[in-house]
């Protein structure tokens, strides 16, 4: 993500979609949150993306939006992928939004062995619309201009195999890491992934499932390089954790 202008972003009422950030024009609902839910005043300022990477400053008035800069496209970030699997209640939407924020680019629901929530016919396209619906939401809290990716639901037979795994007894080290698997309450089964899978841990204490989707979300971003540092010449940690 570009610095252009970052405190003003980050000061502005909100960020909304729209089609074109150089012609903004909101859609019913993102108006009713602006004007209903937000209670925006005319005069306040809001950014408007296309989720592409371009945004633009805008004006609210009584029509709408009044665009106040030009419209600037951010750097894309680099390659992330969270494979998911699906969590009992809101956790996963929950960890969905986190990603989202985190940075990461794609994120694929995992229906792994020990997966309890169902995910066929019209349940499976009700979850996935909100996890698509509850990702482009979040990119308005965290000034995200690049929409993620939430793809169809694969099988762990279908994940690449270059994919890293959470996994209790990994390797702490995450360096070059891009894409990352984290199971369901009930973990893995055993034999569940081959060995072309690294093995990595996501710290010495034992999380719940969703507390370390949220880790590997943030650990595979930071070592993907898309918060600006690097994992050279240092260690992620010592200790053997798990998921």
């Amino acid at each position: 993500m570009t610095l252009v202008a970052w405190p003003r972003r980050v000061g502005a009422l909100t960020q909304l979609a729209v089609e074109d950030p150089a012609h903004p024009v909101l859609s019913r609902d993102a108006h009713h949150h602006l004007r209903a839910v937000l209670r925006a005043r005319d005069g306040e300022e809001v950014v408007v993306t296309d989720g592409r990477g371009a945004w633009s400053f805008c004006e609210v008035t009584a029509s709408g939006l009044t665009r106040v800069s030009e419209v600037v496209v951010d750097p894309a970030a680099p390659a992330t992928t969270l494979y998911l699997a699906p969590l009992k209640g809101d956790r996963a939407e929950r960890s969905v939004a986190q990603a989202t924020e985190l940075g990461v680019g794609t994120i694929v629901p995992l229906l792994s062995e020990h997966v309890v929530v169902r995910w066929r016919g019209e349940a499976r396209d009700k979850v996935l619309a909100r996890w698509r619906r509850i990702a482009r939401e979040a990119c308005g809290q965290c000034r995200r201009t690049y929409f993620p990716v939430v793809a169809d639901p694969v099988g762990v037979g279908r994940v690449p195999g270059d994919v890293a795994v959470a996994d209790p007894a990994g390797d702490p080290d995450w360096s070059g890491c891009t894409s990352v698997a984290v199971g369901p309450e009930g973990g893995w089964a055993p034999d569940e992934w081959g060995p072309q899978h690294r093995r990595l841990s996501l710290g010495p204490t034992v999380l719940r499932a969703d507390t370390a989707a949220v880790v590997a979300a943030a650990l595979v971003s930071f070592a993907a390089g898309d918060w600006g540092f690097s994992l050279r010449g240092s260690r992620m940690g010592k200790d053997e954790g798990t998921t």
